[in-house]
């Protein structure tokens, strides 16, 4: 063979070299740490005051209480009305100020909402970098509101 006719790669050598990197990607991929972004970030705050949301209006048409869990060690929100939940994720700082009682009863992590509209009220902030929203839910109205704020970084 002549020194040109040795010069380049086969098709075959070009495949073998894609197969072995489209591997490598398959393996290392799931390793490869996933932040939560800003949209993502509110898409949480949206969630989670849907979820309330729900749940009061669950409450005032069912004429009983219902009660959200909001268990920060797990990082979690749960339905008391149906079986939603909200996971977030360990890169989110998730803060909630709960009541420790309400209506003279202990409140364990939750939120109650009544059967009149009215609520023990609450608040939870998810906080990722230079972000945060906070969900809060009024005592008197049960009114949901979700607040932004961007904080300082030094």
């Amino acid at each position: 063979m002549t020194e040109d006719a040795q010069r380049g790669f086969t098709l075959l050598e070009m495949v073998c070299v894609i197969a072995l990197i489209a591997m490598m990607a398959a393996v290392l991929l799931p390793f490869i740490p996933r932040q939560t972004s800003r949209s993502r970030l509110q898409a949480y705050a949206l969630e989670t005051a849907n979820l309330l949301k729900a749940d009061r209006n669950a409450a005032v048409r069912r004429h009983g209480d219902v009660a959200t869990l909001v268990d920060a060690p797990s990082r979690e929100i749960r339905s008391g009305a149906s079986a939603a939940s909200i996971r977030i994720p360990d890169d989110v700082q998730f803060d909630a100020v709960l009541p420790q009682t309400c209506r003279h009863r202990p409140a364990f992590s939750t939120i109650s909402f009544f059967a009149d509209g009215m609520s023990c009220g609450g608040a939870i902030a998810l906080t990722r970098l230079d972000t945060a929203y906070e969900i809060r839910v009024n005592w008197l109205t049960g009114r949901i509101d979700i607040v932004s704020r961007s904080i300082a970084v030094n």
